[in-house]
């Protein structure tokens, strides 16, 4: 079930953010440097569109979606707890930020892609428009973008 997080759960919805992204293989000194980009703030739940996947009452997976700006909306987050990762509940996730992202009117989607995620929204209809320097050197991410025009 998704419905829209509380602002008390920042923390943990930080949580998840910082044990998906672990998933990959990523050392705990680079986890801990991306600590400030994969915090939720209570600001975050209270200025964007943040919605929580629930199984029997336990938060596994999240997004924030940021308030469009004119035609533009942004996907800033969507993280999947290690263990219920190749479940489909990324996709729902994803699938429900489309919805809300479309009925606030926005044209087109954007997000930055870590290097793991890119197959899985290129699956979903994304389209890599550049890539991105990150804080890692030699290491890139990817600006993609999806048309939601119907």
């Amino acid at each position: 079930m998704i419905v829209p997080a509380d602002f008390l759960e920042a923390e943990q919805l930080t949580q998840i953010a910082l044990k998906s992204k672990a998933f990959w293989g990523y050392s705990n000194d680079l986890i801990e440097g991306w600590r400030a980009d994969l915090t939720v703030t209570t600001k975050t739940i209270q200025t964007c569109q943040v919605y929580k996947f629930m199984v029997d009452d336990v938060t596994v997976g999240f997004y924030v979606l940021n308030n469009p700006k004119e035609e533009l909306v942004k996907l800033e987050m969507l993280f999947v707890l290690p263990k219920f990762i190749g479940k489909g509940i990324g996709k729902k996730l994803l699938i429900h930020a489309l919805e809300k992202a479309i009925v606030s009117n926005a044209k087109t989607i954007e997000l930055v892609a870590d290097p793991n995620a890119i197959p899985f929204y290129k699956s979903q209809g994304f389209v890599e428009k550049e890539q991105i320097g990150s804080a890692i050197l030699g290491r890139f991410l990817s600006l993609m973008q999806k048309d939601l025009k119907q």
